[in-house]
């Protein structure tokens, strides 16, 4: 709430309205406004409905600031903003604000139109809302009173969501028409003012330009496909537009899908009868050719992502097939369970194409890595890239090669198991050249020297089985490079551990003097201890430790068991039986 109060103070200070009349009018910065207003309530998550609801309360903060309520808690009173109104800019806000509630409101439902295609019927309404709201705009700065560039600024507003409107409709000449329009102004705008104002409306222009080029590939315009392919490249057309271009390439493909039939791999024609097969296979050269004129590490790592993505939904719908297929193998008794099918071998080719296009996309941040990790640190604060990092990339290039290895159907091809096998001596020894490297950091020269070894015998054995593979194997790196920066970094390697000799001696002294043995229990060991002649000298250890003594004996008396007594039967008082008598005698003591 505090941040909306703090944007609506940017229109409603009076200093401020100053300051927006050049001519002596009103003035409003439209473009401005909304765009700080989105990126700051939900527009930089997508989240229309957050955005929306910002809307709402500045408008309910407005007309209450203004005076301007619509009738009171119990009867609902229209009221219109007028050009006999306009005394305040909050009055033009007012209606910037009622259109851009239409129109994210709009885009909201057009997000959940994916899901609930009745939805559209009032997105539409909302959009033709929003285009009235933004023509009651354009008609209030129509007045004497405002000034030439908010006129224009409500213009080119005006334009851009009519053109969205013919857009939806697919009204695709009268949507041209409109974005034309509105990119016209914003670029005359961004010539006439200040760099800030100038980077909006460039933006603005690259927003509706893919839009341009849409309609012009609907109405007819062949060439506006190699555009929009471009505009995909550079990132451009983001959100609602990037969806429609890939529906767009999707559908190209799809019609050309109908012509394909077969493709050939390895010396074998394999049947694509998949429809998913088809229109994949048919856009894979598109997308490596995009891939290669990439000019930026984020839009490529953005092409191989889609690419990946493609190639698992197709591996998987493949798999589906397999499964099908297998069940009816199963209830045949004349199959052949021991040649590989065609739909196999399709699999095959697939997971190829994935694992050939993970290995590229590892190999591409490898080399942007090693650009970065040659480089300087500029801040020290921030952590750079480390040869781990490297380390962790040929691991999974690696790991990708065995599976390629395993590949159904190419168990036989000996060339292609060969073609792996060179490859991964390649990659193993450039990891082996990052080991070593981190080895270097840590001052194990021994390690790293040995490890520099191993990358040479890998290099000479990729050089020299090589030469039957030129043109398969074009696309490795070149290990020749290789070669001559393990020979220079042999030599600075060599020269560091000489030059750091002083220190390894010291170390191993620190080390022994650190187990905090006393002089007592090492007088036949020679040791330069300086603690010896400090204020505490380690000469003998205090309090002592404890040692063994016996404890007191315990006696168990263990021939008790094994003695004989001898008899007492005659030392033992006999009782009398007398019976009745006797009982008697006893009494009165006649017995005793």
């Amino acid at each position: 709430m505090a941040a909306d109060k703090q944007n609506e103070a940017k229109v409603s200070h009076p200093d401020e309205n100053k300051e927006n009349l050049p001519d002596g009018g009103l003035g409003l910065e439209i473009l401005q406004i909304i765009k700080e207003s989105q990126q700051q309530h939900g527009l930089r998550h997508g989240d229309y409905q957050r955005y929306r609801g910002y809307c709402s309360r500045r408008l309910r903060r407005l007309r209450k600031t203004l005076g301007f309520k619509m009738g009171n808690r119990h009867k609902y009173i229209g009221k219109k903003v007028t050009v006999e109104m306009l005394s305040d800019n909050r009055y033009l806000l007012l209606v910037l604000m009622e259109a851009e509630r239409a129109w994210s409101y709009a885009m909201q439902l057009k997000q959940e139109a994916n899901t609930e295609p009745r939805k559209r019927f009032h997105l539409l309404a909302r959009l033709r809302k929003a285009a009235k709201h933004s023509e009651k705009l354009e008609k209030l700065c129509e007045s004497p009173r405002v000034d030439a560039k908010t006129k224009l600024e409500a213009q080119a507003y005006t334009a851009y969501l009519s053109g969205m409107v013919e857009f939806e409709l697919q009204e695709w000449k009268r949507a041209m028409e409109a974005f034309n329009k509105c990119k016209t102004i914003y670029e005359k705008l961004a010539s006439a003012f200040t760099e800030e104002l100038a980077v909006l409306y460039r933006q603005r222009v690259d927003e509706i330009s893919p839009n341009i080029r849409y309609c012009a590939y609907n109405i007819g315009d062949q060439n506006a496909i190699n555009d929009l392919m471009q505009m995909r490249l550079t990132g451009g057309g983001g959100g609602m537009m990037a969806e429609k271009l890939e529906a767009l390439i999707t559908q190209a493909r799809t019609k050309q899908a109908a012509t394909m039939s077969e493709v050939e791999w390895r010396g074998r024609t394999v049947p694509v009868k998949i429809d998913k097969a088809r229109i994949f296979l048919l856009g894979l050269a598109d997308n490596e050719a995009a891939i290669a004129q990439a000019t930026n590490e984020e839009t490529k790592e953005h092409l191989y992502e889609t690419l990946l993505a493609e190639c698992r939904d197709t591996i998987q719908a493949v798999r589906e097939e397999l499964k099908s297929e297998a069940k009816q193998r199963e209830r045949s008794s004349d199959a052949d369970s021991g040649k590989v099918s065609n739909l196999q071998f399709l699999h095959s080719y697939l997971t190829y194409i994935k694992l050939c296009t993970l290995v590229k996309r590892n190999e591409s941040m490898a080399h942007t890595l090693q650009a970065k990790l040659k480089e300087p640190e500029a801040d020290e604060s921030k952590r750079g890239p480390r040869p781990q990092d490297l380390i962790r990339l040929y691991d999974i290039i690696l790991q990708s090669l065995a599976e390629l290895s395993t590949l159904q159907g190419l168990e036989d091809d000996h060339t292609f198991q060969k073609e792996v096998s060179l490859k991964t001596l390649v990659y193993k020894a450039y990891r082996c050249f990052f080991i070593a490297q981190s080895y270097v950091l840590v001052k194990k020269w021994s390690e790293a020297l040995v490890l520099y070894e191993r990358v040479l015998k890998y290099a000479k054995e990729v050089q020299s089985k090589a030469k039957s593979f030129n043109n398969s194997l074009k696309d490795l790196p070149d290990v020749q490079e290789l070669i001559a920066e393990v020979s220079a970094e042999k030599y600075s390697l060599q020269a560091a551990a000489i030059l750091d000799t002083d220190e390894t001696v010291e170390v191993p002294s620190q080390q022994q003097v650190k187990d905090n043995t006393p002089l007592c229990d090492r007088l036949e060991t020679f040791r330069l201890d300086p603690t010896l002649v400090g204020k505490q000298p380690n000469l003998v250890q205090f309090p002592p430790d404890f040692q063994p003594i016996p404890c007191k004996p315990l006696f168990f008396d263990l021939a008790l068991n094994h003695v004989a007594f001898p008899p007492l039967d005659d030392k033992v008082e006999q009782k009398g039986k007398g019976g009745l008598t006797g009982y008697i005698k006893g009494i009165f003591g006649f017995g005793s």
